[in-house]
């Protein structure tokens, strides 16, 4: 029996009478195989009847469908969205089963690439392969960079569309002070790195561009100014307690948090983890790529590899994915990625009654405890596989031991 018989007739003559009407039978199949519950499956039939709706008054054909066209759905059209009831208008639900739409038609070939070039993009696409092989930055980093440049460049290229804009100091005093003017620090450090970034990269090309980088600014950021965050020995035992049985997918995340604790491992790279890289025989784990591009092999803790074998034998379901931490709910066979560990460690946190919410504290904390057992600032290096010793220097701050072996007397204070 078709699943349309089984909805409301509105949103079953806005899938019938769109062009997406010959998808139907495959995206219902494509959210059956990624074993989505009846009730998902048919929230998202309900929001791409949506879309279907918008396409079909917009006479948007589903060959010709682009993130372009999802973006401006989402943003403009939801905002004052009036089409009768029932209709699905949560945004999130939506961009989800609209991800998935895209997926089947291009799994189909019903999807045409357009075949107008755009220099922007082709500029783009150009600076994010330097990023990536000449400067080895992380995927979130050379994103956020990308995201930060387009719009600058299509303001610069204009109609014209040139491939390679002409860079001013005056175009890129505008595109600063066109930011929001509460921006934090955070990100007017963002925005002076990719501009300088970008420069780096046309100057690598011969442009004369030298002269613009005075013209960035970058906020005051005394980088050591602050005291890290660290756990106490006994905060460490609770949110390693958190993890209770009646806990979803308890081994997971306490093998999750073991990681972050034991190894210092960040959230991208306990989500990255295979199982070819851990070695049970040598007690060793391999991490990397990490953000310096570059593998190392580190002892395996006797605790962290029982809770990842605990997890591998009990609790981690049928898979072909070689990832270590996987996907338990639809759509399965795939891994985790990083958005799941932070969500899983701040759950941790909230469990045992924690005011914290980043996974980068775990890492601070183990930097402390190897201080306090009589490390030196070259080990939590290694340990933290940093780059640059400098990096370390931040935990001379917590190791109260050896401060406390150099404070001089408080003036006027007891001998």
């Amino acid at each position: 029996m078709d699943p349309l018989d089984h909805m409301h007739p509105t949103p079953a003559a806005w899938w019938r009478r769109s062009d997406l009407a010959p998808v139907f039978p495959a995206y219902w199949q494509y959210l059956a195989d990624q074993q989505y519950a009846d009730h998902t499956r048919g929230v998202y039939i309900g929001c791409v009847a949506h879309f279907a709706r918008w396409l079909t008054r917009r006479q948007r054909a589903a060959c010709d469908l682009t993130d372009d066209d999802i973006r401006r759905f989402l943003d403009e059209h939801l905002s004052r969205c009036t089409c009768p009831p029932p209709v699905h208008r949560s945004r999130h639900r939506i961009r989800a089963a609209l991800r998935h739409l895209l997926a089947v038609l291009r799994d189909a070939g019903r999807l045409v690439t357009p075949s107008v070039p755009d220099p922007v993009e082709d500029e783009l696409h150009a600076f994010d392969d330097y990023m990536h092989r000449v400067r080895g930055l992380a995927s979130n980093t050379r994103t956020q960079r990308l995201r930060i440049l387009r719009p600058l460049l299509r303001d610069l290229a204009g109609s014209d569309g040139v491939a390679v804009p002409t860079l001013s100091a005056s175009a890129l005093r505008r595109f600063i002070a066109e930011q929001p003017p509460r921006c934090s620090p955070a990100r007017a450090r963002a925005l002076a790195g990719a501009l300088r970034s970008y420069l780096r990269f046309r100057i690598g090309y011969g442009d004369q561009v030298s002269h613009l980088m005075p013209v960035i600014v970058s906020p005051a950021d005394w980088r050591l100014a602050p005291l890290p965050q660290v756990l106490s020995p006994t905060e460490v035992a609770r949110l390693l307690t958190a993890s209770a049985p009646d806990v979803p997918s308890a081994r997971r995340a306490y093998a999750v948090v073991r990681c972050a604790v034991d190894l210092g491992l960040r959230a991208n790279e306990v989500a990255g983890l295979n199982l070819d890289d851990i070695d049970w025989s040598a007690g060793t784990i391999r991490i990397g790529p990490t953000k310096s591009r570059r593998v190392d092999v580190l002892p395996l803790p006797q605790a962290t590899g029982r809770a990842i074998a605990a997890y591998l034998r009990s609790e981690r379901p049928r898979t072909a994915n070689r990832r270590v931490f996987v996907r338990h709910v639809a759509p399965v066979d795939k891994p985790i990625g990083s958005d799941a560990v932070r969500h899983i460690i701040r759950k941790t946190y909230q469990r045992c009654g924690l005011p914290h919410t980043r996974v980068h504290i775990l890492r601070h904390t183990l930097a402390s405890r190897v201080l306090a057992a009589g490390g030196t600032l070259k080990e939590v290096a290694d340990v933290l596989r940093h780059r640059a010793l400098d990096t370390s220097l931040i935990y001379a701050k917590v190791d109260t031991a050896h401060l406390s072996a150099v404070a001089l007397p408080w003036p006027g204070s007891a001998p």
